[in-house]
């Protein structure tokens, strides 16, 4: 097929020196300026995916995250492990409400079917589309942000990126992140007679508190 091109293009040998396409100024490939308000332009993109959103700083993320799961009567709940939620203090804040927690490393995928609620922290967020990227690993499986009926994402503003190009180089740059989901919204699908139904394959509740920073003392 490339040799009948070439010929259509009366060339007979390929060119030496391909030619290198332009460059395209960044206000044209990009949506998202990269010095824009990210953490704003996230909250109202993931707004529009049909996230429910609070922006919440660290001093106030355990007691409405407590306040979330005793409202929605979630009961077990699944947790990742996650430097950023052992510095938050999320799983002693559960434990202390009487609350069933299952870390990942200590449970199994067929238990994640019998939870409530998957608890995780992201790899990244995409300010342009509102998306949660997740990086499964040993400590964090899929399962938690795909199986329960409710999943729970806490993001930190430092976390989020402009757009989905510079998500391509992240990862291009990180040699762990062979495998990444992305969530832009929660689980729907038209599967039968065209009918949109939410939650049938997933999540049909995605929770994201949006950390902000503490207010000076």
């Amino acid at each position: 097929m490339i040799e009948q091109v070439r010929k259509a293009l009366g060339r007979s040998q390929p060119l030496n020196n391909p030619p290198v396409p332009p460059e395209i100024p960044e206000t044209i490939a990009r949506l998202a300026p990269r010095d824009g308000d990210l953490a704003e332009l996230f909250a109202k993109s993931a707004a529009g995916a049909k996230f429910n959103l609070e922006r919440v700083t660290t001093g106030q993320i355990c007691s409405r995250l407590v306040e979330f799961l005793q409202l929605h009567q979630c009961r077990e709940i699944g947790i990742c492990v996650s430097p950023l939620l052992d510095r938050l203090g999320i799983e002693p804040a559960i434990r202390a409400a009487n609350l069933t927690l299952h870390r990942w490393d200590e449970t199994t995928l067929d238990a994640a079917y019998d939870l409530d609620c998957g608890i995780t922290d992201v790899y990244a967020a995409v300010a342009e589309t509102g998306s949660l990227v997740i990086r499964p690993s040993v400590g964090h499986g899929r399962a938690l942000s795909l199986v329960p009926a409710i999943h729970i994402a806490i993001v930190e503003s430092a976390n989020i990126l402009p757009d989905l190009i510079d998500l391509m180089e992240k990862l291009r740059a990180d040699s762990r992140a062979a495998n990444i989901t992305l969530i832009t919204g929660p689980s729907q699908t038209a599967d039968i007679e065209g009918a949109l139904v939410t939650g049938v394959h997933g999540p049909g509740l995605v929770q994201v508190f949006l950390l902000n920073s503490d207010p000076p003392t």
